[in-house]
C-alpha cells in the first residue's frame, strides 16, 4: 500500500463514506439534490446516491490526503500518475462502500434493539393496564360483595 498503510485507507475512506453519505441522505442537502433533478437527472444522481458520491469525492480526497494504494508501471509515464490516481480514488470508494454497508447493518441492528425494547415497553404496559383494570374490577365486585358501592 505504498508508504501509507491499511488503517490511512480505512480513514480516507470512512471520511469519504461519511460526505457522501451526508450528502446523498441528510436533510441539509434536500435542496441541492431537488435543485440538481434529484435521481431523474444525471448530476442529480450523482448527489443523490451514496455510492456514485463516494467516486467524485474520493477522486477530489485522494490527492489531498496522499491516499495513494495502487502501483502502476512506471513504464506509462505521466499516465502512470493519472491511473494512479485514478485506480486509489475508486479503491477509496469501494472500502468506503463496504464502510457503509456495515454502518447501515450497525444501525439497523441497533434499529431492531430499540423496536424491540420498545414493544417489550408496550407488553409491559399493557400488563400494568390489564392487571390495574383486574384488580379495580376485584376491588368493585368485593364491594357490591358488602353492599358497600360507592
Amino acid at each position: 500500500m505504498g508508504d501509507r498503510g491499511f488503517w490511512h485507507l480505512v480513514a480516507v475512506s470512512a471520511v469519504v463514506m461519511g460526505m457522501a453519505q451526508t450528502l446523498a441522505k441528510e436533510r441539509i442537502f434536500q435542496p441541492l439534490r431537488e435543485r440538481l433533478g434529484g435521481k431523474e437527472t444525471w448530476l442529480g444522481y450523482l448527489v443523490s446516491c451514496p455510492y456514485c458520491a463516494s467516486h467524485w469525492i474520493a477522486f477530489a480526497i485522494v490527492p489531498i490526503t496522499g491516499a495513494y494504494y495502487v502501483a502502476v508501471a512506471p513504464w506509462l509515464g505521466p499516465l502512470a500518475l493519472v491511473l494512479e490516481w485514478f485506480f486509489s480514488s475508486i479503491l477509496v470508494a469501494v472500502v468506503a462502500a463496504f464502510l457503509r454497508v456495515a454502518f447501515w447493518l450497525v444501525d439497523e441492528e441497533q434499529g431492531l434493539i430499540r423496536r424491540r425494547q420498545r414493544t417489550e415497553e408496550e407488553v409491559a404496559s399493557s400488563r400494568r393496564v390489564a392487571r390495574s383494570r383486574l384488580e379495580r374490577g376485584a376491588s368493585d365486585g368485593d364491594q357490591s360483595a358488602d353492599g358497600r358501592r360507592a
